[in-house]
Formats: C-alpha cells, sequence, structure tokens
C-alpha cells in the first residue's frame, strides 16, 4: 500500500527483498539484481518512478532499496530487526529472514 505520496514504502520493499533473497537459493543478492526482480514482482506507482531528487540516476523506489542499507540503524529496519544483513553491493537473509517469509506464506 502506497504511502502519503503514493510511494511504495521501505517496509514493502523490505518485504519483496526478503521473498527475493528467501527464493533465489544463494540467500544473498546485489542491489542491481534485486533491483531487475522487484520490478517484475510488483506495480510501481507514478511516485515510485520519479526521479530521486538525492541520486539523479535513480527512480525513487531504486533509492528505496538501496535505503535499507542506509537506513540499517533506524528502528524497524530489516537490517536492525536482524531479518536482512548488508553485504558488499547487496543484502543477504538472515536465517530470522527466512522464519518470516515462511511463516507469512504458511
Amino acid at each position: 500500500m502506497p504511502d502519503a505520496q503514493g510511494r511504495t514504502t521501505e517496509f514493502e520493499i523490505s518485504d519483496i527483498v526478503l521473498d527475493i533473497l528467501y527464493d533465489n537459493g544463494v540467500g544473498r543478492a546485489t542491489f542491481r539484481y534485486l533491483i531487475r526482480e522487484i520490478s517484475g514482482r510488483i506495480t510501481l506507482t507514478r511516485a515510485d518512478l520519479e526521479v530521486s531528487q538525492t541520486r539523479p540516476n535513480e527512480h525513487v523506489w531504486e533509492q528505496r532499496v538501496r535505503n535499507i542499507s542506509s537506513h540499517r540503524r533506524v528502528e524497524g529496519n530489516y537490517i536492525s530487526e536482524g531479518l536482512l544483513i548488508k553485504i558488499n553491493g547487496g543484502l543477504q537473509i538472515t536465517e530470522a529472514g527466512r522464519r518470516r517469509v515462511a511463516a507469512r506464506r504458511a
């Protein structure tokens, strides 16, 4: 569900990242891979497709994928909650993240 600006939330993006990492067999991926996969899993809003004000080479939704790592110390972030780990150039799912996806799918 989009936020007040009509954008897919970082929480929603994080859930999709968990799904991708759970499904991909290795449990980790680069941001480039995640961005490619996410665009095929959700319908992006017009606001998601706007160019980022702070990262002019990215759309807003792509920035939100990278924000998972950038905001890792913020309460509620999937890294701070122990569901994901920041790796060089991407993200990795943890066992807690795997349990969350499995519970959601059950």
